[in-house]
């Protein structure tokens, strides 16, 4: 004998509302929690000294002298005054705000390559003659 379509409407939404054998003759558990979101990983910040070492990498390619021909005459923290990070390129425009990072100096037999670099660790080649300075008195050495 079939059941009639009562009798399995019924029981459909018997079953939709979470009735069933399983949940009788005890409590319902409690709701799953949702999870907390994922943690987003700020980015690493990038020290002197693993800037130098990538500074003194491209160095050696720019010039191709071996990185222990490479002398580092100066290596500081400092503040940019705007996004160029002291080395402003023609028809660019550039955040307007104090930027921190560093400058690194680097020999290469009689040159010397001025690089100028974010606290992220992104750093540029500034040409001779084209360099501005970073802000009065914001060089740590």
């Amino acid at each position: 004998m079939r059941p009639s379509g009562a009798a399995c409407a019924a029981v459909l939404l018997i079953a939709s509302m979470g009735w069933g054998c399983a949940s009788a003759g005890g409590p319902e558990p409690p709701p799953v929690p949702p999870s907390p979101p994922a943690a987003r990983a700020m980015p690493a910040m990038a020290t002197l000294e693993s800037v130098t070492a990538a500074v003194r990498a491209d160095a050696a390619k720019v010039t191709g002298l071996a990185a222990s021909e490479l002398v580092v005459e100066s290596a500081a923290q400092v503040t940019w005054s705007d996004g160029s990070l002291g080395c402003p390129q023609p028809d660019m425009a550039y955040t307007q705000a104090l930027v921190p990072g560093y400058r690194i100096r680097i020999r290469a037999g009689e040159r010397v390559l001025d690089y100028h670099a974010s606290l992220r660790g992104y750093f540029v080649l500034c040409p001779a003659g084209q360099a501005i300075d970073p802000l009065d008195g914001a060089a740590v050495r």
